[in-house]
């Protein structure tokens, strides 16, 4: 059975880090492209970050350069170093792998506030 489930959410105040991980297992985790994406309230689901099998990463132009996107073959989880962190990044964070097909976490609350 494939499952993904994140960790590392919560409160955290603005320009502070969070580390959010992706545990995964019933997938061939190292063939697997990665991602990271995100939820709002009222809004759609968008893509935060992405990583190839190959280790190739993408971005989102509002995170680049705050955020980062890794792999741990040997553990199959992937984690995304969250860094400077503003109100609007508050949503629900999900973990995405896919060959071809799509898994989906349930997801982890990320809320950036004072």
């Amino acid at each position: 059975q494939v499952q993904l489930v994140e960790s590392g959410g919560g409160l955290v105040q603005p320009g502070g880090p969070l580390r959010l991980s992706c545990a995964t297992s019933g997938i061939i985790f190292s063939l697997n492209t990665m991602g990271w994406y995100r939820q709002a309230p009222g809004k759609q689901r968008e893509l935060v970050a992405s990583i190839t099998s190959g280790g190739t990463t993408n971005y989102a132009d509002y995170v680049k350069g705050r955020f980062t996107i890794s792999r741990d073959n040997a553990k199959t989880t992937l984690y995304l170093q969250m860094n400077s962190l503003k109100p609007e990044d508050t949503a629900v964070y999900y973990c995405r792998a896919t060959t071809y097909r799509e898994y989906w976490g349930q997801g982890t609350q990320v809320t950036v506030s004072s």
